[in-house]
């Protein structure tokens, strides 16, 4: 067994999901590949079934009824992962707006540099976007802006998809308490990392805008964060964090 595991959450992407398995499982280190799909009525799941047989024990699935929202696709997956032995444990899109090929870049950064969360950063090095409407990137990037001028996280891409975590961070964090459901997910799970003293690195990658599917994206999604990022740091002032363990 591989001692990383890549949790992609689903939900119609049947365009995408066979090419990004084959590609992640063609890459030089050994990484497994857990596909977590909210119900998808295009028949994601099925092809992701005929990925297990030809991949058995690299490949895994959890289906799950109906939109149950990314954050709680990804607490699933981690305590998946966390009754299992992997030691580096991935979020990913299915639809190639994150680069397989920087998948190692982000396992260097946890496996031989010390870090135990990785960022594939989209602004750390600028804004590294591509085929976005402008307005979109605006209100991406001035978020991530928002988020570290309140939170005072030190991290460019607060809203960062593409991420590694060391095992130990998800151990330590409490994952029953994180909140959010939406991309405010990936925010609150920055922040806790943070607050737990973790050491977070930036990996600088290239996003590019989806080919194949349909967005997720709505306005929805970025009020939640810009809202609840107040909430999340009033709460902190309040809250004892379970600090890392040498």
């Amino acid at each position: 067994m591989s001692d990383t595991v890549i949790i992609i959450p689903t939900y119609n992407e049947k365009e995408n999901i066979e090419r990004m398995i084959r590609t992640l499982l063609a890459l030089e280190h050994q990484f497994d590949v857990l596909v977590v799909d909210d119900g998808s009525p295009d028949g994601t799941a099925e092809l992701v079934k005929g990925m297990m047989e030809l991949y058995p024990e690299r490949v895994f699935l959890i289906e799950r009824e109906g939109k149950l929202g990314l954050g709680t696709a990804y607490i699933t997956g981690f305590k998946w992962a966390l009754e299992r032995d992997y030691e580096y444990i991935f979020e990913m899109d299915a639809d190639f707006s994150h680069d397989p090929n920087d998948v190692p870049r982000l396992y260097e950064a946890c496996a031989n540099w010390g870090y135990d969360l990785s960022v594939g950063s989209r602004y750390v090095t600028g804004v590294n976007v591509v085929n976005w409407p402008m307005g979109r990137v605006l209100m991406s990037y001035f978020a991530s802006k928002y988020v570290r001028f309140i939170t005072r996280l030190p991290v460019h891409d607060t809203t960062a998809g593409f991420n590694c975590y060391r095992r130990k961070v998800l151990e330590t964090m409490e994952l029953d308490k994180i909140r959010f459901k939406g991309y405010a997910f990936q925010i609150e799970m920055k922040f806790t990392t943070h607050m737990c003293g973790f050491k977070i690195c930036e990996v600088p990658v290239i996003f590019v805008n989806r080919v194949l599917g349909t967005s997720k994206m709505s306005g929805g999604i970025f009020s939640e964060a810009l809202f609840g990022v107040i909430r999340l740091k009033i709460g902190s002032w309040f809250r004892k964090y379970p600090k890392v363990k040498e």
